[in-house]
């Protein structure tokens, strides 16, 4: 039988795709494009990516991407400092109007082996007490 196992990537539409990841060279340090083909770029982050396709944004309000960060406030900051308007208390709208919800990786339940972790520079960073409690109660968690 066929499960849910995570998300491989989520194709974005953006009006301009220079204009995107200069966006996101503003607010992260070391952006790595996986490749580019035609209308469409792939940001790197780890083992998964972010597609950028040129297109129209469709917003209705509801429509977000929940991006795990490991910095929730200097994003937040970061974004600010780039032109980004802030929604709410961890929402940013990127130059395109796209909904970007940062989490912080340590409160959530979303997990990356200790292999990719270190390979992205993020050996130390732990998980909140709420997410690994929230872990253990669906037997993710020792």
């Amino acid at each position: 039988m066929p499960r849910l196992v995570g998300i491989n990537h989520v194709a974005v539409a953006v009006r301009d795709i220079d204009e995107e990841l200069g966006f996101l060279e503003n607010v992260f340090d070391d952006v790595r494009l996986r490749g580019r083909s035609g209308s469409m770029a792939f940001v790197d982050m780890g083992d998964q990516f972010i597609a950028l396709a040129t297109g129209t944004p469709r917003a209705n309000g509801h429509e977000h991407i929940g991006l795990v960060v490991d910095d929730r406030e200097e994003t937040l900051r970061r974004a600010r400092a780039a032109g980004a308007r802030i929604v709410g208390r961890n929402d940013v709208l990127d130059p395109s109007g796209n909904r970007w919800q940062v989490v912080d990786y340590r409160d959530v339940q979303f997990t990356k082996a200790p292999r990719i972790l270190e390979g992205m520079g993020l050996r130390e960073i732990e998980k909140s007490r709420r997410a690994v409690e929230e872990l253990r109660a669906k037997g993710l968690a020792d």
